[in-house]
Parts: structure tokens; C-alpha cells; sequence
């Protein structure tokens, strides 16, 4: 949205999905993750060799359009941005975010969340997308015996401070990025947003 890329509509292939999860299955990740660097060397910078889902999409890309998805954002950024925006980010203590974290973590489960993973993974033979995300497959691993339940919980902390670092390495490297304190006066934040927009300004003159 904020940078005007746009993505055509493609048509899923769930045959081309499906020989290419036979062949990691067959071949290994790894192989696909060169082929994908071959094909769109740019897209692959920024995606693990364990990213599965990532490496499939810039394949599939391919396969389907004919034009890699490194070529498909070039294009499109050509068109002028028509919104506009600020982006903002909070800062932590590194100590104060990990501990919110693991707080959040231990919330989740205390609120149901194996429960709620047990339900939906009871009613698909094969995992859908949505239960590969950062919490549920934990629970998943967890309840097909490769976890205890403390390995479960300690490994969603671990992924989910690693997750909340990448965050905040991708926010940092966009220069357009005003940082706030995430320890400061809530009020005193929203007062930084609104002058930043100059949305005080807007409303006075209203």
C-alpha cells in the first residue's frame, strides 16, 4: 500500500503447488531455494533457505507469469505513491520487550491456545497455511510428541524474540521510520503522532 507494488492477479496452480511440495519432500528445500536464486536472485536475499512458503511463492511467480517478483515490484513502483503517510515504530528496552513477550506468550496459553489448535488441527488431514504461523506450529509439534509442553512454550519465546528482532531490523532499515518511545506517556506518543501528521493543525483550521 505504502509503496504502490502490486501484484497482478495469478491464478493458483494447485498442481504446480503440489509437484513442488513433492519435491521438497523428494529433493529437499534447498534445492528449490536455488532454483528460486537462479531464477529471482534479489527476492532470494531476503528469504530464508528454511522460508518454505516464500521460496515456493517466488517460484510459483515464475511459473505462472513469466516475470520474476523482483520485476513485478520494479514495475509497479513506477507508479506514483497515492497515499499520504508516516510510518511509525516503537522502541523498547530490549529486557522490557523480551519480558512483554514472554508475558504475552504465557497469556496465550493460559487463554486456550492448545485447545484452540487441538479443534482446528483435529478437522484437516494435511496442516493448512494459517497453522504454520509462529505459535501454532509449536503446538502442532507439540502435540505430535516432539515437544514437552515447557520445550513448547520456551520454543514460541525464543521464535517470537527473533520474530520481534527482525521487526525491528526491517523498521530500521526504512528511513522513513520516526521512532517512539514504547516506554514513554501513551498520551505523549499520540501527541508526537498528531503533530508529526500535523492532524491538530488540520482540525483547528477546520
Amino acid at each position: 500500500m505504502i509503496y504502490e507494488i502490486e501484484y497482478k492477479n495469478i491464478e493458483f496452480d494447485e498442481c504446480y503447488r503440489r509437484l513442488l511440495e513433492k519435491r521438497v519432500k523428494e529433493e529437499g528445500l534447498l534445492k528449490l531455494y536455488e532454483e528460486a536464486k537462479n531464477i529471482d536472485s534479489q527476492a532470494t536475499k531476503k528469504v530464508s533457505q528454511n522460508d518454505e512458503k516464500r521460496i515456493l511463492r517466488i517460484l510459483e511467480i515464475y511459473n505462472q507469469t513469466g516475470k520474476t517478483k523482483t520485476q513485478q515490484e520494479e514495475e509497479s513502483r513506477k507508479n506514483e505513491v497515492e497515499y499520504d503517510y508516516q510510518v511509525y515504530a516503537l522502541s523498547w528496552d530490549r529486557e522490557v520487550l523480551y519480558e512483554r513477550i514472554n508475558k504475552r506468550v504465557d497469556i496465550m496459553i493460559k487463554q486456550g491456545l492448545i485447545k484452540e489448535v487441538q479443534e482446528v488441527f483435529g478437522k484437516y488431514e494435511k496442516i493448512p497455511t494459517a497453522m504454520q504461523g509462529l505459535g501454532y506450529k509449536e503446538v502442532v509439534s507439540y502435540l505430535d510428541g516432539i515437544y514437552t509442553k515447557e520445550e513448547m512454550i520456551e520454543k514460541i519465546k525464543m521464535e517470537t524474540r527473533r520474530y520481534a528482532k527482525r521487526q525491528l531490523t526491517w523498521f530500521r532499515k526504512n528511513k522513513q521510520t520516526i521512532w517512539l518511545d514504547g516506554q514513554n506517556n501513551l498520551q505523549n506518543n499520540i501527541r508526537v503522532i498528531l503533530e508529526g501528521g500535523n492532524w491538530i493543525n488540520k482540525k483547528e483550521n477546520k
